[in-house]
């Protein structure tokens, strides 16, 4: 599920306009002239006025927490790198290639000499055997596969 952070901060906004209703509404209605009538409304109002507030607090924390969220992942977007040039032991034959972000991979063929690489031991993939960098659970600090 996709969440806008504009989406989150304007229902926030709103949810909290809502809740403070019964404190702005009367004031803005008796400037514009209206004041029985809509004065005796928001009075009715008033009676909700803590669960419009805890709605309102609940839609600004839920905001903030998908602005955090989106910002956090951001900030690891930015630091991964996904390109790491492998070179082939046996003929120094070197391609960069995109490592995947779902997948560890075991094997890579060498394309010039057909050479079938394996990861060394205390490797998890061939990108941290034979790569310029290493695979992206391991830049992230995390076990890999």
């Amino acid at each position: 599920m996709k969440i806008n952070l504009s989406q989150s901060l304007i229902g926030g906004a709103v949810a909290f306009l809502i809740s403070t209703s019964c404190c702005w509404l009367p004031f803005l209605v008796i400037g514009l002239g209206g004041a029985s009538g809509i004065a005796a409304f928001s009075a009715g109002l008033e009676k909700f006025s803590g669960l419009f507030m805890i709605v309102g607090l609940g839609f600004l924390s839920w905001g903030g927490y998908q602005f955090y969220q989106k910002n956090n992942k951001t900030t690891m977007n930015d630091i991964i790198k996904l390109q790491s040039t492998i070179t082939c032991p046996t003929c120094n034959f070197s391609k960069e290639e995109t490592m995947p972000t779902d997948a560890c991979q075991f094997f890579y063929e060498c394309e010039k000499c057909k050479t079938l690489l394996k990861p060394k031991q205390g490797d998890c993939c061939v990108y941290c055997s034979y790569g310029s960098v290493a695979c992206p659970p391991i830049q992230e600090g995390k076990n890999c596969c």
